[in-house]
């Protein structure tokens, strides 16, 4: 006669919460944590180097090689690489079984309300973010930055296209959806999780001087509040890849000159 195997007690509240902390610290540092951290040591850098922040820079979507095809490859696996974080995040969600895309809102069972909400969202944060950032060159704690330094190629607004796609897929589905998930198991209060999920957004946007830290640091705010109500990351998501899109694209096709006579470049 066999005996059934002994089955181990369930894990306590205790431990459930450990495990769940460590796999916080986990992802952050596989991604946005990890950002951060060099956001806040490059910007300790940039205000020890003897040169006034106003009067430094900054490149997005910078290239990798001056031969065109090489660089479209590393463009794509840097952006195909980048999305690791979000697809472990997904998995790490759906670990009871229940699809995670659903669980956060990253489903297309809304779609034209969800662009409509996406684009009212990017309207909201855009506009006046590009207000601060006007302001914050003016009164020199942001940094200049060239939203693009990829080569006129062929290829060059599509990268960019999905280089905006990547950026809001990372930021949206791991400092809204998942953080936020993740930190309501841990019952953290909802002021706690608005205000950490936002502060995480600030972090890694330090690198820019302290005009984009604090406007991220808003638009956080308000996508972590959006979420909490809604319990929707695909508005968020639209909207921040039309924001990076208009950023992205339009400094791209504005002409060299023309970016040097609006001190763009």
């Amino acid at each position: 006669m066999t005996h059934p195997a002994p089955t181990a007690p369930p894990p306590g509240e205790r431990a459930v919460r450990r495990r769940l902390t460590t796999e916080i610290w986990i992802v952050l540092g596989l991604s946005l944590g990890r950002s951060g951290v060099y956001a806040v040591v490059n910007i300790v850098a940039r205000l020890t180097e003897g040169t006034p922040l106003g009067d430094q820079s900054t490149t997005l979507n910078p290239s990798y090689s001056p031969r065109p095809l090489l660089d479209l490859t590393y463009q794509l696996l840097a952006i195909g690489f980048a999305l690791m974080p979000v697809a472990l995040a997904l998995y790490l969600l759906s670990a009871n079984g229940r699809s995670a895309v659903r669980r956060i809102g990253l489903d297309g069972r809304q779609p034209w309300k969800d662009l409509l909400t996406g684009v009212g969202l990017a309207a909201l944060i855009g506009i006046p973010g590009l207000g601060l950032y006007a302001l914050g060159r003016v009164l020199g704690i942001t940094v200049e930055v060239q939203a693009a330094g990829l080569d006129a190629v062929w290829w060059t607004i599509p990268v960019l296209i999905l280089s905006a796609l990547q950026n809001a897929l990372l930021e949206e589905v791991v400092a809204v959806g998942y953080l936020m998930e993740r930190l309501r198991e841990l019952r953290w209060s909802a002021p706690a999780i608005v205000v950490t999920s936002a502060l995480l957004r600030g972090s890694y946007h330090l690198y820019q001087g302290w005009g984009a830290f604090l406007g991220n640091a808003v638009m956080g705010v308000v996508f972590a509040e959006y979420y909490r109500r809604r319990r929707r990351v695909m508005p968020l998501v639209v909207a921040h890849t039309i924001m990076d899109v208009v950023v992205f694209v339009g400094y791209a096709l504005i002409p060299a000159d023309v970016r040097g006579a609006l001190g763009l470049s």
